[in-house]
């Protein structure tokens, strides 16, 4: 079974980390750090927070700011982007925290995926249906699922993070353990500032570097966020259209077929290899029908040619189980946890339904 972090801030920080009771409350109310778990990474020793000596952060700042100029990134964008930057000890606090438990799918899905998210969902589906047709049509991805990953994601845009990226990038790189990621997207964030599609003060996110509405890291960012509304920014945290045009375009980037959903719920024989249980494992629907799958309500599969799945169980060997298709691994580009992607493609069902 995965192992999972629970939402950002859970766990009963240091007194001299300084988080705030405030951002607690919030993260475990939902958003996108709180509810987009992702399996830990093995990181190698964990360094209690004062353990990393600090005196050296300003001149590696200054090595920043000379490969991000020998980028091409100017000097008022850097001094803008840098000058205020300090050592974030909440970001390290977050960064190192251990998991406090585990969390099932069953009770994350129904966290995540609840009925005010469905309801606030199929409202803003509708209030922006115009939009959402041009986006879905352009890129060719339903917009269902464009509306499921931004409600995930933050909560439709209500919980993008209030930490300033630079900062939260240069503290995490600096400390070290993923230092070479982290200095990568700090300086895709630098090159982004020198773009000015958005300024270093608006530039907020999650604690991990995530941006804007759609989370995007910078890196990401560069590859996928467009400018839908045609006014010469891409806007992932203020402009609706920008980020209904960056979500589809990651999508539509990572060979999303708009002819197929992601998968459906089914139900499982008594006895099945469970080394059937892979995405890399491929079979018709015929063939998983042929070895006694059938429909979470006991039902036949659909009879659709030359469309392949894999089974996936998000818990492995308890809970439900799913026929995933391509687009389902498209969402794991995204994010690489099963729990996330059968989510964002429950959410779409539920919205749909609406």
């Amino acid at each position: 079974m995965e192992s999972l972090v629970l939402p950002e801030g859970v766990v009963a920080m240091r007194g001299q980390t300084g988080v705030s009771r405030r951002r607690i409350l919030r993260a475990i109310a939902g958003g996108s750090s709180a509810l987009a778990i992702v399996p830990v990474l093995t990181l190698g020793p964990r360094k209690a927070v004062a353990d990393v000596d600090i005196t050296q952060f300003g001149a590696w700042l200054q090595g920043v700011r000379e490969e991000a100029a020998a980028r091409g990134v100017s000097a008022a964008t850097l001094d803008e982007a840098l000058n205020n930057v300090a050592y974030n000890y909440d970001v390290v606090a977050l960064d190192q925290k251990q998991p406090e438990g585990t969390m099932t799918f069953v009770d994350y899905l129904a966290r995540v995926v609840n009925d005010n998210r469905v309801k606030a969902g199929r409202d803003l589906f509708l209030q922006h249906q115009v939009l959402l047709k041009r986006i879905g049509g352009l890129y060719g991805v339903q917009p269902r699922f464009i509306v499921s990953l931004w409600g995930i994601e933050s909560n439709y845009g209500a919980q993008q993070g209030d930490y300033r990226i630079v900062e939260a990038l240069a503290t995490l790189a600096y400390e070290g353990r993923r230092a070479e990621f982290f200095r990568k997207e700090l300086l895709n964030a630098l090159e982004i500032l020198e773009h000015h599609d958005v300024s270093a003060g608006n530039m907020l996110g999650s604690w991990a570097g995530a941006m804007g509405q759609c989370q995007f890291m910078p890196s990401s960012y560069l590859r996928f966020a467009v400018d839908a509304d045609g006014d010469g920014k891409r806007d992932i945290w203020n402009s609706t259209a920008d980020v209904f045009g960056s979500i589809a375009n990651y999508l539509a980037s990572n060979k999303w077929n708009s002819n197929e959903t992601w998968g459906r719920e089914v139900k499982l024989p008594a006895q099945l290899d469970s080394k059937l249980v892979s995405l890399d494992i491929e079979k018709s629907l015929e063939e998983w029908r042929k070895l006694g799958l059938r429909r979470a309500d006991g039902g036949e599969l659909p009879v659709i040619h030359k469309l392949n799945a894999s089974l996936v169980r998000p818990d492995d060997t308890t809970g439900p189980a799913f026929l995933v298709y391509g687009n389902y691994k498209a969402i794991m580009n995204w994010n690489r946890s099963t729990y996330f992607a059968t989510a964002v493609g429950t959410l779409a069902d539920r919205i749909e339904q609406g």
